[in-house]
């Protein structure tokens, strides 16, 4: 009963402030149908880069879709795309029940999603690890993207399983931070990212594609990638900045 009453007195309260469109915007979380299946849309994205994907979406006014710079990957050579699993944690010195809510999140992880996870700061534990990557691996996820701490790298490069991560550390999760929630809306630098986004990764970075537009972006993207073949070739064959940027090319 308390719960409820919360709840309608935050309805209440951003009526008053009209926060509605806010509220829309940063909550709501799209369930738009792709015009392709969604294993033919990602692995085209992996036929791309990064910065193609970044250009498109300033193209479309959107200039913070790039994950913060200092998420690296564990191996250059990967590139991976798949569907935002976002999860949420934070510093805690709680311990029960958080093995019970990490089982319910991974049996709801599973076929093309990549990970993302918002450690709200977290500097002295890890969130992702050996057997993580195994379970994860054996579901069919893509790839996890984890703003925080990873440990066990032997382990996780023994699996084609493409992992992003901000820093390693030996300590583990329990009794240091606490996974408050999963599957909503997060924030990741300057990042929103929600669930079932296109999260697109490389050796330079991760972006992540609203739903709504990520076919549009990818065409696009695929477009930007014919042009730069004719832009490379172009300074292959000797032609002068001049006769490039004369045919619309660019540097």
């Amino acid at each position: 009963m308390q719960e409820k009453t919360e709840e309608g007195m935050l309805q209440k309260e951003a009526k008053m402030m009209k926060l509605e469109r806010l509220i829309a915007a940063r909550e709501s979380i799209s369930n738009k149908v792709f015009p392709v299946p969604v294993e033919e849309m990602l692995a085209r994205y992996e036929q791309l880069y990064t910065g193609a994907i970044s250009d498109v979406l300033r193209e479309f006014a959107l200039l913070d879709q790039s994950l913060p710079g200092h998420l690296r990957p564990l191996r250059d050579s990967d590139v991976v795309a798949g569907i935002a699993f976002t999860v949420k944690s934070a510093p805690n010195v709680k311990i029960t029940g958080e093995m019970t809510f990490r089982g319910q999140m991974l049996d709801e992880m599973g076929k093309n999603h990549f990970v993302v996870w918002d450690t709200s700061n977290d500097e002295r534990a890890t969130l992702w690890g050996g057997v993580m990557t195994a379970t994860a691996y054996g579901k069919g996820v893509k790839a996890a993207c984890i703003d925080g701490g990873i440990r066990d790298t032997k382990q996780i490069l023994e699996k084609p399983f493409p992992v992003y991560y901000r820093y390693r550390i030996p300590n583990g999760s329990l009794g240091r931070c606490l996974i408050t929630h999963y599957q909503i809306p997060i924030k990741v630098g300057d990042v929103v990212v929600k669930p079932g986004d296109v999260i697109f990764a490389d050796c330079d970075g991760v972006v992540c594609v609203p739903r709504d537009i990520a076919y549009e972006v990818l065409l696009r993207a695929e477009e930007i990638r014919e042009n730069e073949k004719k832009i490379f070739g172009w300074v292959a064959s000797g032609e002068t900045v001049k006769e490039i940027t004369d045919k619309g090319g660019y540097f």
